[in-house]
């Protein structure tokens, strides 16, 4: 039922309106960095079963999901610089939206060099797309938790960071075993796709990092 006329036009409805119109609702932006979130997983998750089985149609399902995170990522940036305020800084969000774009461009430039260098996978690049893949669900549940109880946030942060962190042991576990022997075309390309997946762990380091610094911020 349409509101009386009498209602419509109090001083307290109109005055209501004019906040409206003045100062806009904030987006969701704790919404928008877990959606992306979200997709970052669904391309590491590619990652993990690339890295296991070498099938062709899954790496061209990362490079198509690229894509779609360019996609996701344009609108967040535009959403940001279109807001009148933000539930935290705005660098902070930037931040994120960034880093959460490069964790998913450094998944499609590995399997880019696998392709261009004719390396298949092995079990050192699985387990490292494994532990990015758990990097990944960390920062999906930690964007879930700002809204509501941030400061629990703060476990998922850290588990974002000890991905990483197993993510370089495994890089110089499987450099050892690489420099052994002297086929030395096939060290120094599989070293090339460890080291995509290294900076593919920095960058997800780096996601951790900034939602460390949302929740010390907002609690």
């Amino acid at each position: 039922m349409d509101p009386s006329p009498a209602h419509r036009f109090s001083p307290t409805a109109l005055f209501h309106r004019l906040i409206d119109r003045l100062v806009p609702k904030a987006p969701e932006f704790y919404a928008l960095l877990h959606e992306q979130a979200v997709h970052v997983q669904h391309t590491t998750h590619l990652l993990v079963r690339f890295m296991k089985s070498g099938d062709e149609a899954l790496a061209k399902e990362i490079r198509r999901d690229e894509h779609t995170a360019d996609t996701i990522k344009i609108r967040n940036l535009h959403t940001l610089n279109e807001a009148f305020s933000t539930p935290c800084d705005r660098e902070d969000i930037y931040r994120a939206i960034m880093t959460l774009d490069d964790v998913v461009n450094y998944c499609k430039t590995t399997v880019n060099e696998m392709s261009v260098l004719g390396v298949a996978p092995d079990e050192y690049m699985h387990r490292m797309a494994v532990q990015l893949d758990g990097g990944a669900q960390a920062l999906i549940n930690g964007y879930a938790k700002l809204a509501t109880t941030p400061a629990a946030a703060e476990t998922d942060a850290d588990a974002g960071r000890k991905a990483e962190r197993r993510i370089e042991k495994l890089y110089r576990k499987a450099l050892a075993a690489l420099f052994v022997g002297d086929d030395f075309l096939n060290m120094f390309k599989r070293r090339e796709i460890y080291r995509h997946l290294s900076n593919a762990a920095d960058r997800m380091a780096a996601c951790a990092n900034t939602l460390h610094d949302i929740v010390v911020k907002i609690t």
